[in-house]
């Protein structure tokens, strides 16, 4: 069998030959990813119109954005989002309103397991028209406004969810926690279940005790069944 030829000075190894990732173009195309992300939850208020009275149904699923959560629960990013929305146009701007199915996953904050759950939220907003009588007479964090002809829902979303969201949620109501001194669920653990606690300032005569006791039993188990004293007087 005729032996491969060897490689010649300077030739580039296959993996040499092939074009490295371009960091630019990789960022480019992450940010059309995030960009058409965001453009999903973005609705075209043109086929809705202006009349007062239009309405229209809103039934999709998409998926969740970052930062939908709180330090222990919260929306995985991309995670599946249902939302079952009316959008009505008012004299105002338009009504918003409907229930979003959303999941959740996070830690229990009493025996840390795993926690996942699915919230059904109720929602309701009015978003502004610009120069309508509402925007003109609230606050700018009192009111969601309409930015030209679309209307972006998923800061609704956002702020319903983080607002519903436990602070320490729980894997079950009566979650017991877990056992302080070996770290183990007490839920898993033997009602009684319980650790002798010593107090530190007796630690070490206790320790003396139990090196005497040890030293005592050893001293019975070596001792000769049936043996007796060597002074008993002979008859």
């Amino acid at each position: 069998m005729s032996a491969s030829p060897a490689p010649s000075p300077g030739a580039a190894s296959t993996d040499a030959q092939r074009p490295a990732a371009d960091p630019a173009t990789r960022s480019v195309a992450e940010k059309a990813a995030e960009k058409a992300a965001a453009k999903a939850w973005t609705v075209d208020l043109r086929e809705l119109g202006r009349r007062a009275g239009t309405m229209r149904e809103w039934d999709k699923t998409l998926p969740a954005r970052p930062g939908w959560g709180v330090e222990m629960i919260g929306v995985p990013e991309g995670a599946p989002v249902h939302l079952h929305l009316r959008l009505e146009s008012v004299m105002e701007g338009v009504l918003v309103s409907g229930t979003v199915d959303v999941p959740v996953t996070g830690q229990c904050a009493r025996c840390l397991d795993p926690v996942e759950d699915t919230f059904e939220l109720d929602v309701q907003e009015l978003y502004a028209y610009e120069g309508s009588t509402t925007e003109a007479t609230s606050g700018e964090d009192e009111v969601r406004r309409i930015e030209g002809d679309t209307l972006d829902l998923a800061p609704l979303v956002r702020d319903t969810v983080v607002l519903t969201l436990p602070l320490s949620p729980t894997c079950t109501p009566d979650c017991a926690g877990l056992c302080v001194d070996c770290g183990e669920r007490l839920d898993d653990l033997p009602a009684d279940h319980s650790h002798e606690v010593i107090d530190p300032r007796f630690a070490g005569l206790a320790a003396r005790f139990a090196d005497l006791n040890d030293s005592t039993a050893n001293d019975a188990d070596g001792a000769q069944p049936g043996s007796g004293s060597t002074d008993t007087e002979e008859n």
